[in-house]
């Protein structure tokens, strides 16, 4: 993998994984297997900056997003997989990057600013949320990673990552390559309620969830705010259930349920149904490989003890070089 650029992203655990995370970030790092040497890594240390009051199934959300991931097809033989916290250079690399790193550079973070607003319901005035951009440049650059898959509203979290590497370098010596962002071209998908489908709207399908489970969300999609009937005309253009048949229904499909619907030969309701098993049908074969790695817990734990492994080696070697570096 000499020839290969690197790429590094991460995850936090938080929860079960959802089909908007498949198609936000995992149907990206799937494809990026075969061009790039990639490291992906759960961030459990990252799900302590918010959730620092309640750890108790940090643990579980780990093992069950590796399963995720090796479901949807990362593979431990092409991809370097592994959980942030067994890697604890991550965190002396943090400690090292933290007495570098201007605070205004944190505090003009759009992110920090951001969820300050939107989570006022918890205390984040922690020393740890302020400075997650420092960690998360040190999960980037230990392994001196070419570039990070982003969407363009984290942009300015890798810009942050080459400042910091831009800093350590100016002062004692070049170290790191400066990470590129990748931007990745991402489907939108939008939970039931036409919002962003997220956990914390309680309006995702995700990718554990049975047939019965995903018929039963389907059948409350918002369509056509306008189709008042049956006998009325639709405008697919606007409906949710379109928006998922271009995922996952055959074009053939596509092509008719636009027809129909646009001609009031075809209901919601009967859409809908439609939809759903196209769905089920393409999630069948992660469903199978779910089953298989549920049933298999060891050989997961031992895809983790592997990919932690090689990752620490990996890092370690940086640390020496920084270590070099700082003359400490």
């Amino acid at each position: 993998m000499a020839d290969k650029k690197r790429i590094l992203s991460g995850m936090r655990p938080t929860g079960p994984l959802h089909l908007g995370n498949l198609h936000g970030a995992l149907a990206n790092w799937i494809r990026m297997q075969e061009e790039y040497d990639c490291f992906f890594f759960i961030a459990d240390w990252h799900a302590l900056t918010s959730g620092y009051e309640e750890t108790g199934r940090i643990t579980d959300y780990v093992k069950k997003m590796m399963i995720d991931w090796l479901s949807v097809g990362l593979s431990p033989e092409k991809s370097t997989l592994f959980v942030q916290s067994h890697i604890k250079e991550h965190a002396e690399l943090f400690l090292l990057l933290s007495m570098i790193t201007p605070v205004p550079w944190l505090e003009r973070n759009p992110t920090y600013k951001e969820q300050i607003v939107q989570m006022s319901n918890k205390d984040l005035s922690t020393f740890g949320f302020l400075g997650y951009p420092v960690l998360q440049a040190a999960d980037i650059i230990i392994y001196k990673a070419n570039g990070v898959p982003v969407g363009i509203d984290q942009v300015p979290h890798v810009e942050i990552t080459r400042e910091i590497a831009r800093r350590f370098n100016y002062l004692y010596g070049h170290v790191f390559p400066e990470p590129e962002a990748i931007l990745t071209k991402t489907s939108k998908v939008l939970g039931w309620d036409r919002r962003k489908m997220s956990k914390s709207y309680d309006n995702a399908i995700y990718l554990s969830d049975s047939p019965e489970v995903i018929r039963e969300k389907v059948s409350k999609f918002i369509t056509d705010p306008d189709r008042k009937r049956r006998k009325d005309p639709g405008n697919p253009d606007i409906c949710n259930v379109f928006d998922f048949h271009k995922l996952y229904s055959p074009e053939e499909m596509i092509q008719a349920v636009d027809h129909q619907c646009r001609h009031a030969e075809i209901g919601c309701v009967e859409d809908k149904k439609q939809m759903a098993e196209n769905l089920i049908a393409s999630l069948e074969p992660i469903r199978e490989k779910r089953r298989y790695y549920e049933e298999r817990p060891r050989e997961v734990a031992d895809i983790i003890i592997t990919g932690g492994n090689k990752a620490r080696e990996v890092a370690r070697q940086t640390l020496e070089e920084v270590r070099a570096a700082i003359r400490i």
